[in-house]
């Protein structure tokens, strides 16, 4: 665990309420596609699993998500809690985006998440598949950026 001056509320230990509040927090933020911003939610020393890639720092991490969304056009994102206890939250997740060819896909995948005392995630463990979808089949057809309150999640949409 890395010491940082930098806190990222709702602090650990979470109840399932600031669990939910820190999965939509980070929902917003993936969904801005900003990598500088996202970044300065995971320690110096972060450590990531992302399929086959691996992030050992929050400069790495940046960089990933920089080659991500290059590659992942029109990312939209649902985050959706699985489970949490004192500084470990579990999420499920989908998101839509389309190649620089068209082709869409809907990802879906699990993530555990690890935060230090401080609010800030050192640990992200990701498992993603990639489903090719056609463009008339997407579910998540709101405007770049933050997912609207009123848009169904993941449970409401089946998936």
């Amino acid at each position: 665990m890395s010491s940082n001056a930098e806190v990222r509320p709702p602090l650990p230990p979470f109840t399932r309420e600031t669990a939910i509040q820190k999965i939509r927090l980070a929902e917003d933020g993936w969904n801005s596609r900003d990598p500088e911003k996202v970044s300065l939610a995971y320690t110096l020393d972060t450590k990531w699993r992302n399929r086959a890639e691996f992030a050992n720092n929050r400069a790495e991490a940046k960089a990933f998500l920089t080659r991500k969304w290059i590659k992942e056009r029109e990312y939209r994102l649902i985050k959706e809690l699985w489970a949490f206890t004192d500084n470990r939250i579990a999420v499920r997740y989908a998101y839509e985006w389309h190649d620089d060819s068209g082709n869409w896909f809907r990802s879906y995948g699990n993530e555990n998440w690890e935060f230090d005392e401080n609010g800030l995630m050192f640990n992200r463990y990701a498992c993603i598949n990639d489903l090719p979808i056609k463009e008339s089949e997407r579910k998540f057809r709101w405007p770049l950026g933050r997912r609207p309150d009123d848009h169904p999640g993941l449970s409401e949409l089946g998936l």
